[in-house]
């Protein structure tokens, strides 16, 4: 089994879990306000984690100045998409719809892996970026 299984298993238990949590928040707090609460709280999460590594002699946080650019480029998206789920669940959409939208953003990296990262094009990955997008036009309905 490959050194990174565990760590997926749990991001997606994690992803899945901050999904209903959202659904659960978004008809009691506004989109902006939820939106901040749920960042500043990932936010204090990690320095909790730095304040580990950092206390038991751990520490091995290199950075570039290209590092903190895609890294605030990808805080920005967090950011937003967390808004937009909460919009999304404030103007009725089901939990059920969850799935299909991180299904095409799974696609839309798989193309960018194929494109831009040299990454093999297999027909596994291909299926899975049509089925994700027919996921989409069907969820419109």
């Amino acid at each position: 089994m490959a050194a990174w299984f565990w760590y997926a298993v749990a991001a997606a238990v994690l992803y899945g879990a901050h999904q209903i949590f959202t659904k659960l928040a978004a008809d009691r707090i506004g989109e902006g306000l939820g939106g901040f609460v749920v960042e500043a709280t990932a936010a204090l999460s990690i320095l909790v984690y730095l304040a580990f590594l950092w206390l038991t002699s751990r520490w091995n946080q290199q950075s570039s100045a290209q590092g903190i650019f895609y890294s605030v480029l990808t805080g920005v998206c967090v950011g937003a998409g967390t808004i937009a789920f909460f919009l999304l669940f404030q103007k009725g959409g089901p939990l059920s719809a969850v799935p299909v939208i991180l299904a095409v953003g799974a696609a839309i990296m798989a193309i960018a892996g194929i494109l831009f990262f040299r990454e093999t094009a297999s027909w596994q990955r291909v299926l899975g970026i049509t089925l994700a997008v027919i996921g989409l036009l069907l969820l419109r309905r």
